[in-house]
């Protein structure tokens, strides 16, 4: 909607929009918004009281906006922030409450909606209006940068919840029994933020952790060197769901806002999956994702992939078979006693039962490419870093989501809330005025059995 000019007795119409083209934070963010289109946002919100003017959603969305870019820490700040930028106002789209004896010819305080009211239309937001917007800016973007989101990365970081949990100031006596949901936030999950291995004095390890209650929140964004990062997906969890959980929805909704698929990821050992080499491998692209082995002892293979038996011979491929995990396996057998009996002899355990040594192994092309790669810095890796465009190696992550979170109203935020606030930060990531963490949000995961095939996973047989 066009903002309304009041007149005044001090100014008439013409010197007050004179006066708006003059003022350096209205133009700032007029330019903002004007690389968005809020067409679909001019309906009129509720109105808090009977008598008092509607103002359009287009005004709430550019306000929420305005405070993740302005890095107001709650509605109270926003709030004043707009009073003392009357002429903001106007342009964000608020309807005035007219009054000629005021300078600019409205009453800012009366035709500003209350904190309460601000926090209310937060709440009901509809997070899908938001989401078309962030959707409708990176295509703006692919227009104005070259090769944005050939290189994605993919990273997960932790958002507390506001629960009394979360304080160790507070006394619980549970504080991290995660049967005993908190009540300020019914929907927060229990997880692990941080993991390290402490060395006892008889040279053993005890794992040392620090658990929080609250959300996982994973980011996919491409690094232009003269753009700094770009963020082109987002996906909330609570923060019992493991990294890898995010990697699907992130792709689907990276590729869908590109319009294309990337070719090359990068991310950190919580994301070395095979399916997440498959998106790249049968489209040519490449992955940088250091080895994590879960745990497993690692497995002899001979450059080609085929594995090694426990004395060093090549193993016998015999018949693939669909995996209950829903990927393609081969079954490896002892080269030994298959295709034929050799006559030789093994010390192994199996080989005496007669059976010789088993190996079923997933034989997808984005698994072969995840044993198969070589090394980088002395880590296992999926391609040397000269391989690669310049990436943020997590810069993104470090300047964007590690921060506090903001503080909020007392009381419990819903789901839908959290999805708005990530909307939110993920335009102010694209816009120059700066960033700061979302609120919490929930998401579902998704089984690796159940990737569709826009990852390019070769149907099982």
């Amino acid at each position: 909607m066009v903002p309304i000019i009041p007149t005044s007795h001090a100014f008439d119409q013409q010197t007050i929009s004179k006066i708006i083209a003059a003022d350096a934070l209205v133009q700032r963010y007029r330019r903002l918004f004007a690389l968005l289109d809020c067409s679909p946002l001019d309906g009129l919100a509720s109105s808090a009281k009977a008598g008092r003017p509607a103002h359009p959603k287009s005004a709430y969305a550019k306000a929420f906006l305005l405070r993740v870019c302005e890095k107001k820490a709650s509605m109270p700040a926003l709030r004043t922030f707009l009073v003392e930028h009357p002429l903001l106002v106007l342009e964000l789209g608020f309807r005035p409450t007219l009054d000629v004896e005021q300078p600019y010819g409205f009453d800012v305080q009366r035709t500003l909606p209350t904190v309460r009211w601000f926090n209310e239309q937060l709440r009901t937001f509809d997070p899908r209006l938001l989401a078309d917007l962030f959707e409708q800016t990176v295509q703006a973007l692919l227009q104005a940068i070259p090769g944005l989101g050939e290189v994605v990365s993919f990273d997960v970081t932790h958002i507390y919840a506001h629960v009394k949990e979360n304080n160790l100031r507070h006394y619980i006596k549970e504080r991290y029994n995660p049967d005993l949901q908190p009540k300020g936030d019914p929907d927060c999950r229990l997880g692990v933020k941080r993991s390290t291995n402490q060395e006892q004095a008889d040279g053993s390890t005890t794992a040392e952790k620090e658990y929080l209650w609250g959300y996982g929140l994973g980011l996919a964004s491409a690094y232009i060197p003269d753009y700094r990062d770009v963020v082109l997906a987002q996906y909330t969890q609570p923060f019992n769901e493991n990294d890898i959980t995010y990697f699907v929805p992130l792709y689907l909704q990276t590729v869908a806002h590109l319009d294309f698929f990337p070719t090359s990821i990068t991310a950190d050992a919580a994301f070395d999956a095979w399916y997440v080499y498959q998106t790249m491998v049968l489209r040519g692209g490449i992955v940088a994702i250091p080895l994590n082995s879960h745990g497993h002892p690692d497995s002899q293979r001979a450059p080609d992939g085929v594995p090694l038996c426990p004395i060093g011979l090549r193993m016998h491929p015999t018949y693939h078979f669909s995996h209950t995990y829903g990927y393609r396996a081969q079954r490896f057998r002892c080269p030994l006693l298959f295709p034929q009996t050799t006559g030789a002899s093994c010390e192994y355990e199996q080989f005496k039962k007669g059976k010789g040594c088993i190996k079923d192994l997933n034989w997808e092309a984005g698994a072969q490419m995840r044993v198969t790669l070589g090394e980088v810095g002395g880590r296992r890796g999926a391609v040397h870093s000269s391989d690669l465009p310049e990436i943020s190696s997590g810069g993104f992550m470090e300047t964007a989501l590690f921060q506090p979170p903001l503080p909020e109203p007392a009381g419990h935020l819903s789901m839908q809330r959290a999805l708005q606030a990530c909307d939110l930060v993920c335009l102010d990531c694209l816009s120059p005025c700066g960033s700061r963490p979302p609120l919490h949000s929930r998401g579902r995961s998704h089984s690796p059995a159940a990737l569709p095939r826009v990852l390019g996973i070769t149907p099982s047989i």
